[in-house]
C-alpha cells in the first residue's frame, strides 16, 4: 500500500514551482538594467546605419 500524501502540501509545493517558472521568466525578459539596454539600442541602431549606408541604389 502506498504511503498517504500531505494534499496541502502537494498544492503548496506545486504553487512554489510555477512560481519559480514565472521568476525565471521574469528575471530573462526584466532582468537587464536601463543602462546595458540603452547601450543595446545603440548598438543596433549603429549596425542599422551603417548597413543601409552600404546598401546599392
Amino acid at each position: 500500500m502506498a504511503d498517504p500524501i500531505n494534499l496541502n502540501k502537494a498544492r503548496k509545493a506545486r504553487a512554489q514551482t510555477a512560481r519559480k517558472a514565472e521568476a525565471a521568466a521574469n528575471r530573462v525578459k526584466f532582468g537587464r538594467p536601463k543602462a546595458e539596454t540603452a547601450v543595446s539600442k545603440l548598438e543596433a541602431k549603429r549596425a542599422r546605419r551603417e548597413l543601409d549606408g552600404k546598401k546599392r541604389d
